[in-house]
């Protein structure tokens, strides 16, 4: 059984019925999942961060939007630059970024 220290979930508008569509993915999300994971994968934080792709969260103003649990953090407004910092300060050093969370 895998047991990570996080667990995020970043909304990239997918659906069961057709490609995504919403906020979030008229945002670029998907690129940004990618960004993550390469984060993570480079900074050798696999074992640390399971990312898991979401449909819509709902608030879609302040989207893209992640969350990342056990803490049930809430980041908005994402881009690539608020990825590194997150890996880096909350993964990495255990703090949340307060100035992105929602």
């Amino acid at each position: 059984m895998v047991s990570p220290k996080y667990h995020v979930f970043i909304c990239t508008s997918s659906r069961l019925n057709g490609p995504p569509s919403g906020a979030c993915a008229k945002k670029d999300s998907a690129s940004l999942l990618l960004t993550l994971m390469q984060e993570v994968e480079d900074r050798d934080l696999t074992s640390d961060v399971m990312i898991s792709n979401t449909g819509c969260f709902g608030i879609c103003q302040n989207g893209p939007v992640m969350v990342v649990y056990p803490e049930g953090i809430w980041y908005g407004s994402l881009d690539e630059e608020k990825i590194l910092r997150i890996c880096e300060e909350h993964f990495e050093e255990g703090k949340p970024v307060e100035e992105f969370m929602i």
